[in-house]
């Protein structure tokens, strides 16, 4: 055995590291789902129609039943949403063209209530472009990272010891267009997300084709371009959303104009993702207008999920324990129509579906080997959902 073998690599270190962490974290989960049967789920929406704003309720861990929806905050098209990892805050962007008399959409921090789950809200803060439509937070808890669609840029807000958020520490606005004409008539920076270990950010860039990665800098809230400052996808594909792999070994990166998923292998020491294959989100002979929106990978790493707006269904993927590569399984109806996101609990146990066109929330059933899902005939009425987010471990069920 020579000294290499012996001594396992970086890459393998880290992936047993990350998944650890994930089994932690889905330990703690389990338990308290365990002990109390509940999970609380928080919804953003749209707030053009009967929508308020952010609703909470509650899922059933032995049934899948949902709670009746109860307005938690009144906010303006709160559309994406991420807790704060100490449990204590929850962050949205306000999907807006303008804000503050600019052009510019909003970011909001909500104070969780202890005993209840209700939100109070701390401030707001310009996103610095129009229509901001994700956001992440970092591990340490110190920084909201969030995308703006129209404005095709990405912006960080620092988070004070108070979880309010301060004046933007950085702004990077993308250039440049692709091939379809409509859609990709200009940079459309559509999620920005984090690494494992919270060096590199990607930024999924509709308009552009390109998932850019920058270097992040978690002390001064920075961030500078990687070499190279991009992973392209297919001419067209639209990417939207990006997903990691529990080990960090992988990133998948679902195209929302060309419903494909792109999966990337990744260098963690570089930030480097090179792209490896391309799949489909919809079945063969599928001829419906269909875009996709939402992607996620199972605790377990063993499966991967997409959804498709149009044909409205979750696409099932198996993943290669060894070369993270997706061979499709199954196209599951989502009860409803346009479904915009769906998030899998701690757990692995449940996915919940949010059909934005039929103003609803399906309950699915997961099985956690062969990753198949069963609807439970259970769901819930909310105006126009746009994500559903569990609330973080340590925050009130």
């Amino acid at each position: 055995m020579t000294e290499s073998e012996r001594v396992p690599s970086r890459r393998a270190v880290l992936g047993l590291v990350a998944a650890a962490l994930v089994g932690g974290v889905a330990g703690r989960a389990r338990g308290a789902m365990a002990a109390e049967g509940k999970a609380m789920v928080y919804v953003g929406t749209y707030t053009d129609g009967a929508s308020k704003g952010i609703y909470r309720m509650t899922l059933d861990a032995a049934t899948g039943a949902l709670s009746e929806p109860e307005l938690a905050a009144g906010a303006a098209s709160p559309s994406f949403l991420a807790p704060h990892p100490g449990g204590r805050f929850l962050y949205a962007v306000n999907e807006l063209g303008q804000f503050g008399g600019a052009a510019s959409g909003a970011v909001s921090a909500f104070e969780i209530g202890r005993s209840d789950g209700k939100l109070t809200l701390l401030n707001q803060q310009s996103s610095g472009g129009a229509y901001p439509c994700h956001l992440a937070v970092d591990r340490q808890g110190r920084h909201v990272l969030a995308a703006n669609y129209g404005g095709g840029s990405v912006v960080i807000l620092p988070i004070g010891p108070d979880g309010r958020l301060g004046a933007a520490t950085a702004l990077v606005q993308h250039h440049g267009s692709s091939v379809n004409a409509q859609r990709q008539e200009a940079p459309h920076a559509h999620s920005i997300n984090l690494d494992a270990a919270g060096r590199f950010a990607f930024v999924a860039d509709l308009g552009l084709d390109r998932v850019m990665v920058y270097r992040f800098d978690p002390a001064r809230g920075t961030l500078v371009a990687n070499d190279p400052p991009f992973a392209a996808t297919e001419p067209g594909a639209g990417p939207r959303h990006l997903a990691w792999h529990p080990t960090g070994r992988w990133a998948y990166v679902i195209g929302e104009l060309d419903s494909t998923v792109t999966v990337f292998g990744y260098d963690d020491a570089r930030g480097v993702l090179t792209r490896e294959q391309v799949v489909p989100t919809l079945p063969p002979g599928a001829r419906p207008v269909s875009t996709t929106a939402e992607i996620v990978a199972h605790p377990s790493g063993r499966f991967v999920y997409g959804s498709n707006r149009g044909h409205d269904s979750i696409a099932v993927f198996r993943v290669d324990a060894r070369t993270g590569r997706l061979t499709p399984a199954a196209h599951v109806p989502t009860g409803g129509r346009t479904p915009r996101n769906f998030v899998l609990d701690p757990t692995g146990a449940w996915l919940l579906a949010a059909n934005q066109e039929s103003d609803s929330v399906v309950s699915f059933r997961v099985d956690r080997q062969t990753g198949a899902l069963q609807s439970t005939g259970r769901s819930a009425r909310v105006g126009a959902p746009v994500c559903l987010r569990f609330a973080p471990v340590g925050a009130p069920r």
